[in-house]
């Protein structure tokens, strides 16, 4: 087949490298604008471009792919199947018509369980224990078409976004493989794979900022799960409250699940224990085990360090960012 990937991350390279070293023909890489971190005069990574420059394959980057310009381009290519992962835009139906077979994504999640930006984070944050990858037959409708192909997986008990997504990826590569042979095998009017149940469907919406800050009446596993499912970003935050002091913002970086409550008297939002080498901060059933941590302005370290430098106390408050101004 003649295809045009259409990927931008990192979750998207296991399938691209795959898609060069086979038999099939990569006509070109369609990928997301480079566009430069904020206040900062370096680029993100292209992990895409990078594999692209390295097997001479021409990259489009258009701001929209559902413009008649790019349109055109994928008329003249004549492609018989768009790849697409981890791309970043959504493809009307006359892009989808500009190839023979349409196109097929490769989705981080059991469909039609977390559709959007970031299924693997939601899978984590909602404590699941199971996740995969789904290979769709695309439709106009998010994440919507029929399934191609399934893998699933269990979610290890600590592991993190960085770890799982990674993973999923290596998962996806002889899922897409295999549904490519069975699209050709029906023919480009064949409508292979099972429909989804549209009741089922849950979103997993882009992540902001605000998702990352602690709310520490919530349970401790809650907490846990949100430490795991936003690394690396947005990276899950706080604000300690000490007597006489501006709160000072936290970055939470090594944390672990402790699920004995704190002591009696200690309320949840309140730094429960003060050790040497770590904290415990009280959560609604039970306690946050604190071993890195980064004030803000600072890089991070060692709870030891902060500990000598900052002297926390039992009782010394854990405000939300939302609740800063009440607090005041």
């Amino acid at each position: 087949m003649k295809i045009v990937m259409m990927g931008t991350g990192p979750f998207a390279v296991p399938t691209f490298e795959a898609l060069v070293a086979s038999e099939h023909e990569v006509a070109c890489l369609f990928s997301q604008p480079v566009r430069s971190v904020h206040r900062r005069k370096s680029s993100i990574p292209t992990p895409m471009r990078d594999v692209a420059n390295a097997h001479g394959i021409a990259i489009h980057d258009p701001a929209s792919v559902n413009t008649e310009e790019a349109k055109d381009l994928l008329t003249d290519l004549r492609p018989d199947l768009l790849v697409v992962c981890d791309y970043g835009q959504i493809l009307k139906d006359y892009i989808l018509a500009t190839a023979t077979y349409g196109g097929i994504n490769l989705h981080g999640s059991i469909l039609p369980k977390y559709r959007g930006a970031a299924p693997v984070n939601w899978a984590i944050l909602s404590g699941d224990e199971e996740t995969g990858i789904t290979v769709i037959h695309m439709t106009p409708k998010l994440d919507g078409g029929p399934c191609l192909k399934v893998v699933r997986t269990p979610i290890g008990p600590t592991e993190t976004t960085v770890e799982l997504e990674p993973r999923l990826a290596d998962l996806g590569v002889p899922a897409v493989l295999e549904s490519i042979e069975m699209l050709q095998n029906h023919g480009p009017d064949g409508t292979p794979g099972q429909v989804q149940d549209q009741s089922s469907a849950t979103k997993a919406p882009r992540l902001a900022k605000s998702d990352a800050d602690i709310d520490w009446n919530d349970s401790a596993e809650l907490i846990y799960n949100k430490f795991r499912a936003f690394q690396p970003w947005p990276g899950c935050f706080t604000h300690l409250q000490q007597h006489e002091k501006p709160p000072l913002r936290i970055i939470l970086k090594e944390i672990r699940l402790l699920r004995e409550p704190p002591l009696p008297g200690v309320s949840p939002g309140s730094v429960s224990v003060v050790a040497e080498d770590r904290l415990y901060f009280a959560a609604k059933d039970g306690q946050i085990i604190i071993d890195t941590i980064q004030p803000a302005g600072k890089k991070p370290m060692q709870v030891a360090d902060f500990v000598h430098g900052h002297h926390p106390k039992v009782g010394d408050r854990l405000l939300s960012e939302s609740k800063l101004s009440t607090a005041e």
